[in-house]
């Protein structure tokens, strides 16, 4: 499971390289389909991926507002500072708290911690996805999805 938290970090952060090459217009310029922009995706990964996990650990929901993080270099280092959090985290015993059962106060339903982690990569592989095609529609090469390849350090070290 770490090996997929670190890929998706991983590949994150190739995406805001990659987003260097765009002007600050067409980072926040509205798109079909996704969550709307560019960076708008990168900051609701990173955000939602912080509260699954708070929500996992029982701890209560930090809402960050986009407005309050509208640059490329600001949603990245709340990446980098939420990805601290949460390497810590997954640093415990993963198997042993996979079948315990989580609420979270902005879903009436219950999930296993097993389950949300496994939403929390997916989520993010979806997203990624997305920004695949709009790099396309830009005409610029995306960045590789390869999971294949990749070097991981068992979980990001800060």
């Amino acid at each position: 499971m770490k090996n997929f938290f670190e890929y998706n970090w991983n590949v994150r952060d190739e995406w805001f390289e990659w987003c260097k090459q765009l002007t600050a217009e067409e980072l926040l310029k509205k798109r079909k389909g996704g969550v709307g922009s560019i960076l708008y995706t990168l900051f609701h990964i990173a955000e939602v991926e912080y509260s699954w996990v708070r929500g996992i650990q029982g701890k209560e929901d930090v809402v960050v507002r986009f407005s309050d993080y509208s640059s490329l270099e600001m949603v990245k280092s709340l990446s980098e500072s939420f990805q601290k959090e949460i390497a810590e985290f997954l640093n415990v015993n993963l198997d042993e708290l996979k079948g315990e059962v989580v609420s979270v106060p902005w879903d009436k339903d219950t999930y296993t911690v097993d389950e949300i982690l496994h939403h929390i990569i997916a989520h993010e592989i979806h997203h990624i996805g997305q920004l695949s095609v709009w790099s396309r529609e830009l005409e610029i090469i995306p960045v590789p999805a390869n999971f294949i390849g990749r070097k991981f350090n068992s979980i990001h070290t800060y």
